[in-house]
């Protein structure tokens, strides 16, 4: 299977060699463009897995080649803006972002967040995601945010459900807290974030969901997965989703 695509659109050139070099240290594909015109150019030549994308671009800017884009395609972008554009930020995700990241950025927190974005489509396209995920007793609608238990709605803390969302989204596989931190929290050193909080909120997050919460179990004092059946061992989620509506 060929490593996924990333396209980066970076008019400032030395951020933009430092995101070439990594992401082709981490093994990806990479194609890069330093305006937006030659990013959409790019996009329809090659159709990236994701793309990176800088709000502030000469001539179109990111917000306007996002919406160009998403007319033609669901490309998964990830929007690098300044702090200072909360506004730009919120009606990117508005428009149909999958998430931002602000500079100056961690390129730590920026992997972690490209690798959730590639395995939540990758997860979505395997099962045709479009209703709800049935793990024994516990259903999951990733889209609606709906957490229910023996057929009883279980209301999350946003943080909560970011976790469990997560965690079913990478199948099986070991997140560590480290992982789990800096993709829900992010990686800014102004923010305090103590792995144990993770903890506590997988602690909160198990309670929650009662008779299921052996479903989130914790591996080898190094992280947390979730299982789908425990004959199965380490979930694979079993492709048990349901249509909109179905088994309701």
């Amino acid at each position: 299977m060929s490593e996924p695509t990333i396209l980066i659109v970076e008019d400032e050139r030395d951020i933009n060699y430092i995101l070439r070099t990594n992401f082709k240290k981490e093994g990806y594909n990479v194609l890069s463009a330093t305006t937006a015109e030659a990013g959409l150019k790019l996009a329809r030549q090659h159709r990236p897995d994701i793309c990176i994308l800088d709000i502030m671009l000469p001539n179109m800017d990111g917000l306007e080649m996002m919406k160009v884009l998403r007319q033609e395609s669901q490309t998964p972008v990830l929007f690098l803006t300044a702090k200072k554009d909360e506004i730009d930020r919120i009606l990117g995700l508005k428009m149909g972002a999958d998430d931002y990241i602000t500079k100056p950025f961690s390129i730590r927190e920026l992997n972690y967040r490209v690798k959730a974005i590639l395995n939540r489509t990758a997860f979505q396209a395997r099962t045709g995601e479009s209703g709800s995920l049935r793990m024994g007793e516990l259903e999951v609608d990733l889209e609606k945010h709906d957490v229910r238990v023996k057929g009883k709605s279980v209301t999350l803390a946003p943080r909560e459900f970011q976790l469990l969302k997560l965690l079913i989204e990478a199948e099986g596989k070991v997140l560590s807290r480290e992982q789990l931190a800096v993709c829900i929290w992010g990686d800014d050193e102004s923010i305090d974030i103590d792995i144990r909080t993770v903890d506590q909120h997988i602690a909160r997050l198990r309670r929650k969901l009662g008779a299921e919460r052996h479903r989130v179990a914790t591996v080898n004092n190094f992280g947390y997965q979730v299982r789908s059946d425990d004959r199965d061992g380490p979930a694979k989620t079993k492709r048990a989703l349901a249509k909109t509506g179905a088994g309701r």
